[in-house]
């Protein structure tokens, strides 16, 4: 059975940093294209950041770029999303979820209507 497991969020100052964590079960990282998405209060899902084992770039969004760091650690089947300088704008529950083979690319364009598995989700809160 497929799992992702996202942990991390919390309740952080604005100008400060969290770190998630996608743990995938029965799945390989490798052969995924895993993707962080979030959905803030009153609005709809929106991709954050994306990569993929088809490409050599990863994937932001414009209000992640220069904020964000994805990785991902093979050894223990997980991805990771940095994030840093957090504003109360970034509040929101963070999925990770996961399309087979794909590229950050595609899933930009088609949002999440693309994957294939999702986490339960993790609530990140700024404060101002």
């Amino acid at each position: 059975q497929v799992k992702l497991v996202e942990s991390g969020g919390g309740l952080v100052e604005s100008g400060g940093s969290l770190k998630l964590s996608c743990v995938a079960s029965a799945i390989s990282v490798d052969h995924y294209a895993i993707t962080y998405f979030r959905r803030a209060p009153g609005k709809e899902r929106e991709v954050v950041s994306c990569i993929s084992p088809i490409e050599t770039s990863e994937h932001y969004s414009d209000s992640a770029k220069g904020r964000f760091t994805i990785s991902r650690d093979s050894a223990t089947n997980t991805v990771y999303l940095q994030m840093n300088n957090l504003i109360p704008e970034d509040t929101a529950v963070y999925y990770c979820a996961a399309d087979l083979w794909n590229s950050c690319s595609d899933i930009a364009r088609r949002g999440e209507e693309a994957m294939d598995y999702w986490g339960e989700g993790t609530t990140v809160t700024v404060s101002a």
